[in-house]
C-alpha cells in the first residue's frame, strides 16, 4: 500500500513539474512607434471659407487678401484697438475737466486716434515683425509669413524712423529746456536748429523710401553748418532781451556787425566746400550746378550785408536760404553717390 501512496505521489509530482515546464512563452516586449503629429494650422486661410470680417479685424480664420491697404489694415489688428480707445474715454470722464465742446471732442478723437490706430497699430506691426517666424508655424496665413506683405513694407531691421524721432523730440526739448538749454550758446545751439531744419527731415524721408547712409549723414550735418548761418538770422531781432537774459547768441558774443558776417559766410562757405568735394570726386557738373546756385543765393543776402536785420532778412533766410540749401542738398547727395 505504502508504495502505491510513492506511486501516486510521484506521478502528481512529475505531471506538477510537467505543467510548470508547459507555461505559455512570453510574447516580445513591446514596440512603441512614435508618430509625428502635423500642425492643424492650414497653409493658407482658404479663400472660400475666410471672413472678410476676421481679415480686417486681423484675427485668426482670415480670407486670404489681395488689396494692399487691407493687408495693411490687417497687420495692425484692429481687434486690439477698442481697449486703448475705451481707456482714453474713461480717462477722459474721470477727469472731471472734460466738456461736451468741439475743443475737447476733437482733443479725445486725436487722442484716441493716437492711441489705438498709431500706437497699438505700431506695436502690433513690431510684434508680428519679430515673432514672424512663430507665425509661420502657428498662423502662416498671416500677412508677413504668408508673404502677402513683404518684410521691407512691414519694417526695418533697425527702425531708424522710430530712433529719428525719439532723437529729434529729444533735441528739441534740450535746445530750449535747462538744464543743457543749448540755445544759451550760440554756436551749439544754432547748429542744433540747423541740423533739426535740414539733417533730420532728410535722414527720415530717406530711410523711410530707402537706406540711410554715412556718406549722406556727413554732407547733411555738413549742411547744418549752412543751417547754422540761416539761424543767426533769427537772432538779431532778439539781441537785446538775449544779452539781459545772458544767453550768447552770436550777434551778442560777437556783436552785429561780426555776426552778419559769420552768417552769411557759414552758409556760403558750406556750399563752396561741397562744391569742392564733389570737383575732387570727379563729379564736375554738379559742383557747377551748386556754384551756379550761390550767385543768386549772395545777391539775395544783400540785405543782411547791408544790417537789415528786421522783417526782410526773415523774408531772405525763409524763402530763399531755405529753398537753395534743399536744391543744393540735394544735388550734394545725388552727386556723392
Amino acid at each position: 500500500m505504502a508504495s502505491v501512496l510513492n506511486t501516486v505521489s510521484s506521478i502528481r509530482l512529475a505531471n506538477s513539474k510537467t505543467s510548470r515546464r508547459r507555461t505559455p512563452p512570453v510574447s516580445p516586449p513591446f514596440s512603441l512607434t512614435l508618430t509625428p503629429i502635423k500642425s492643424t494650422a492650414p497653409d493658407k486661410a482658404p479663400a472660400a471659407a475666410g471672413s472678410s470680417v476676421n481679415q480686417i479685424l486681423g484675427i485668426k480664420g482670415a480670407k486670404q487678401e489681395t488689396d494692399i491697404w487691407k493687408i495693411r489694415v490687417q497687420l495692425t489688428k484692429p481687434v486690439t484697438w477698442p481697449p486703448l480707445v475705451w481707456g482714453v474715454v474713461c480717462g477722459a470722464a474721470a477727469s472731471g475737466n472734460f466738456h461736451w465742446t468741439v475743443e475737447d471732442v476733437a482733443k479725445s478723437i486725436v487722442c484716441m486716434m493716437m492711441s489705438g490706430p498709431c500706437l497699438t497699430g505700431y506695436t502690433q506691426t513690431l510684434n508680428d515683425w519679430y515673432d514672424r517666424e512663430i507665425d509661420a508655424i502657428n498662423e502662416p496665413y498671416r500677412p508677413i509669413p504668408s508673404g502677402a506683405i513683404s518684410e521691407n513694407e512691414a519694417g526695418h531691421d533697425t527702425p531708424v524712423i522710430f530712433y529719428l524721432a525719439v532723437g529729434g523730440s529729444l533735441l528739441s526739448y534740450i535746445y530750449s529746456a535747462p538744464p543743457l538749454k543749448l540755445k544759451q550758446n550760440g554756436w551749439i545751439g544754432n547748429f542744433a536748429l540747423g541740423a533739426s531744419y535740414i539733417s533730420l527731415p532728410w535722414w527720415a524721408g530717406q530711410a523711410l523710401f530707402g537706406t540711410l547712409t554715412p556718406d549722406i549723414i556727413v554732407l547733411t550735418l555738413l549742411y547744418s553748418i549752412a543751417g547754422l548761418g540761416i539761424a543767426i538770422v533769427n537772432d538779431f531781432k532778439s539781441v537785446e532781451g538775449d544779452r539781459a537774459m545772458g544767453l550768447q547768441s552770436l550777434p551778442v558774443a560777437f556783436g552785429s556787425e561780426a555776426a552778419k558776417w559769420i552768417c552769411v559766410g557759414a552758409i556760403d562757405i558750406t556750399q563752396i566746400s561741397v562744391a569742392g568735394y564733389l570737383l575732387g570726386a570727379g563729379k564736375p557738373y554738379y559742383a557747377l550746378a551748386l556754384l551756379s546756385l550761390i550767385l543768386p543765393q549772395v545777391f539775395f543776402q544783400i540785405p543782411i550785408r547791408l544790417g537789415c536785420h528786421h522783417r526782410i532778412a526773415e523774408i531772405t533766410k525763409d524763402l530763399v536760404d531755405y529753398t537753395f540749401d534743399s536744391m543744393f542738398i540735394t544735388l550734394a547727395c545725388n552727386g556723392a553717390r
